[in-house]
């Protein structure tokens, strides 16, 4: 038992309260696979308040890896990475296959892959290359408290 003000001894229980939970899953590199990505993401997040947008983000990760990267080549796979801190945020990464990294220009006024990322998650990038693959991730936050 611990006084009021002070920290769990335990170092497990502490480490608990900070631990994210995690989960990661490889898919061959096809584009049926990304709505298998996209089960495994919302069975692991079943609850959380940000379920959906980090669905369709990894859905949008997910298929730039199949069409965009090496992955798409016969025997090529994408890993989805999930780090959940609880209350906090959802961490999610895609790593592909790498190869070179081409977005298509896009002139019709509506948003696509990265540009729908964008605009749901609290931070994302791309880190790797196209040699050792490409890494997009996106970081959902949950909603404040009012």
């Amino acid at each position: 038992m611990t006084s009021a003000g002070t920290a769990p001894r335990n170092p497990a229980i502490a480490a608990a309260a900070v631990m994210p939970r995690t989960g990661d899953r490889v898919f061959a590199g096809r584009p049926d696979q990304v709505r298998e990505a996209r089960r495994f993401l919302g069975a692991l997040l079943a609850g959380s308040p940000v379920t959906g947008d980090a669905v369709l983000c990894a859905s949008e990760l997910a298929s730039n890896a199949v069409l965009h990267s090496n992955s798409s080549r016969a025997g090529g796979t994408f890993t989805v990475h999930v780090a959940v801190f609880d209350g906090h945020c959802v961490y999610i990464q895609v790593q592909d296959d790498g190869g070179p990294w081409q977005e298509p220009a896009h002139d019709d006024g509506r948003p696509h892959g990265l540009d729908i990322v964008c605009a749901l998650a609290g931070d994302h990038g791309r880190d790797g290359d196209a040699l050792t693959g490409w890494v997009p991730w996106a970081r959902l936050d949950w909603p404040r408290s009012r």
